[in-house]
């Protein structure tokens, strides 16, 4: 077995903490989704979100000052309620905190009365198709040339479903 610096490094740190997302965490929300994502949201934009009743946002944090590790937003009208975008730091990805988020907020969800939960995720992002089917979400149906990759080429969205009840 080899081991990797990575490895070593996330055998040493303890575990995430889990809470909900607060305005004042909009600047990390976009430093990461931009980190993540080739057309990063602004900070002004998890603002209106994170104010939004009909959005929920939980974040993992790590260390004495709570530094965010990753982040999961979602927003809806019950009985359904859809992922608008989840994100882990490169540095602590593969450690299960994207797959943590999404539990918890089903949890969270569940107890709120919410049934079905609904998610789009580009083709090609296979961490995060594979991420939803270990889940529980199935695919329902594609959108072709919904989004387009780094070379501009057209890619199809995959739309998956999770019912909560």
């Amino acid at each position: 077995m080899s081991w990797k610096i990575t490895d070593i490094t996330r055998a040493w740190r303890a575990p995430p903490a889990f809470r909900p997302a607060a305005a004042a965490d909009a600047e990390a929300l976009a430093a990461l989704h931009a980190a993540s994502f080739r057309f990063g949201w602004e900070a002004a934009e998890f603002e209106r979100l994170l104010a939004d009743r009909l959005s929920r946002a939980l974040v993992a944090t790590e260390g004495p000052g709570g530094r965010v590790t990753g982040f999961i937003l979602l927003h809806g009208v019950a009985p359904e309620m859809e992922i608008l975008s989840i994100a882990v730091a490169r540095s602590h990805r593969g450690g299960g905190i994207g797959r943590a988020l999404v539990q918890k907020a089903m949890a969270r969800l569940a107890a709120e009365g919410i049934a079905t939960l609904f998610l789009e995720v580009e083709e090609g992002n296979r961490p995060a198709v594979t991420l939803y089917e270990k889940t529980g979400f199935r695919e329902i149906g594609r959108r072709p040339g919904y989004y387009r990759d780094a070379a501009g080429k057209p890619v199809a969205a995959i739309a998956m479903r999770r019912d909560l009840a």
